[in-house]
């Protein structure tokens, strides 16, 4: 794994930042999930708290749709975290996968789909942005104020 992890003493600089590549498997979509968590405990917001659970669920999402609609054998998918100002998290997953973007729910009692309506109801805004190669689907969550540093 190729970790990009930028964390200033200052947390709320616009640019706290973690970029992590991922295996484009359940695995790697899990553990997109727990870096979220870590990160956010690292940043000030603890596990047990409403905004690190709602991160966690957003990026659960987010990867899980990655991995089962973006992939491409061979490639990985990418989680960005980034503390923006005013407390706001941006969430990014990109995966290499540009011709299959996000979709509506065409059948409600169908067993998948919704994964995007959980997306809408938790981030506070999101969308897709089409990239060089694949695209990025992000979301954006306002945290509140940090309680603080938290030990690991």
């Amino acid at each position: 794994m190729n970790a990009e992890i930028s964390t200033p003493a200052d947390v709320s600089a616009p640019s706290a930042e973690l970029a992590q590549r991922l295996s484009a498997t359940p695995r790697g979509a899990r553990l997109a999930r727990r870096l979220t968590g870590q990160q956010l405990a690292t940043w000030g917001y603890p596990h047990d708290g409403d905004p690190n659970d709602t991160a966690q669920h957003l990026v659960a999402e987010l990867a899980a749709n990655a991995v089962t609609h973006g992939r491409v054998p061979g490639r990985d998918f990418e989680l960005r975290l980034r503390l923006l100002p005013e407390d706001t998290l941006r969430i990014e997953v990109s995966d290499a996968r540009g011709d299959r973007g996000p979709r509506d729910v065409k059948d409600p009692d169908g067993e998948g789909g919704r994964g995007l309506i959980l997306v809408t109801l938790l981030a506070d805004t999101w969308g897709v942005t089409e990239r060089g190669v694949g695209k990025t689907v992000w979301a954006e969550l306002a945290l509140g104020r940090p309680a603080g540093p938290c030990p690991v």
